[in-house]
């Protein structure tokens, strides 16, 4: 069987758009070096290696200084890939981890003492089925001790199910990638109206990442920035960005320094961009420096 090949670029554009000094990448993943941390049995795709160091490499080239590195499900609940590139940092990194419903308090905290600050569930068709919104939800009390936060993965179609069920989260919810709406049907669509209404209750953030995933554009998806603008407009101090690195699962491999190039259109002035990239990071994750 043939190596999978890299979903990223070896050597993305350099961004016209300078980010602020302390800007924030809330949302990339690793994956392996696989000879050192293998990849899950029964995973839903297998991925090249993208490990720490080509991660560092781009946010160094991109001029970002802080990140969150989230458990990708080719690791299933082996979170050590995560926690190693986290420890290389010295706490400019945090995690979120993928864990089951059942884990356990001790668990719990040593990822806590790794510097995780959450739990991600993915509904995801492509993903393969996992624990239900319900098992999610029992989880939340117990993250509330810990101060961690509940991010969510889920199809734009899947958003009027789960709305009820996130209100009831006992912690802040994360809701991944706009939500995942098409943005060939526009901004009045039900699922982005739906977005909208479940980012009005002051708990949920939402990262205004995956543009190239909700686009049905080739590069720069165009069709897809007006969602991430009207969001970074109506919720300003609730929004974060990400470069969604090493960008698993698309037919097109994105050019990082496009998706940066991007911000200037998302957020327009320079004081929506210090507020998403620094401002609310800062606040939110567990940036120890």
């Amino acid at each position: 069987m043939a190596e999978p090949q890299p979903s990223f670029l070896a050597s993305p554009s350099r961004p016209k758009l300078k980010l602020p000094s302390g800007a924030a990448d809330t949302h990339v993943h690793v994956f392996g070096p696989h000879r050192i941390f293998p990849f899950a049995e029964g995973r839903p795709f297998t991925p090249a290696d993208a490990p720490k160091e080509k991660l560092f490499a781009l946010h160094a080239m991109l001029g970002i200084r802080h990140c969150v590195i989230v458990q990708s499900t080719c690791h299933g609940f082996d979170n050590r890939a995560v926690a190693d590139a986290i420890a290389a940092k010295n706490g400019d990194y945090c995690g979120v981890a993928l864990v089951a419903p059942t884990v356990d308090d001790s668990e719990l905290r040593r990822l806590d003492s790794q510097g995780f600050c959450g739990v991600r569930f993915n509904f995801m068709s492509h993903l393969g089925r996992g624990p239900g919104i319900e098992d999610a939800l029992a989880l939340t009390p117990r993250l509330a001790k810990l101060g961690w936060h509940l991010q969510v993965h889920f199809e734009g179609s899947f958003i009027d199910e789960l709305a009820p069920w996130l209100k009831r989260s006992a912690v802040p919810v994360v809701i991944d990638h706009m939500g995942r709406v098409d943005a060939s049907l526009g901004l009045e669509q039900p699922a982005f109206r739906r977005l909208l209404d479940l980012m009005r209750d002051p708990r949920f953030r939402v990262k205004v990442s995956g543009s190239e995933r909700i686009s049905r554009r080739p590069s720069p998806w165009e069709d897809a920035i007006p969602f991430a603008r009207t969001l970074v407009a109506e919720f300003g101090d609730r929004c974060f960005w990400g470069s969604d690195w090493p960008h698993p699962n698309l037919a097109a491999i994105p050019d990082d320094g496009v998706l940066v190039d991007l911000l200037a259109e998302i957020a327009p002035s320079d004081k929506q961009r210090q507020t998403l990239l620094v401002d609310n990071p800062r606040r939110f994750y567990r940036f120890k420096r």
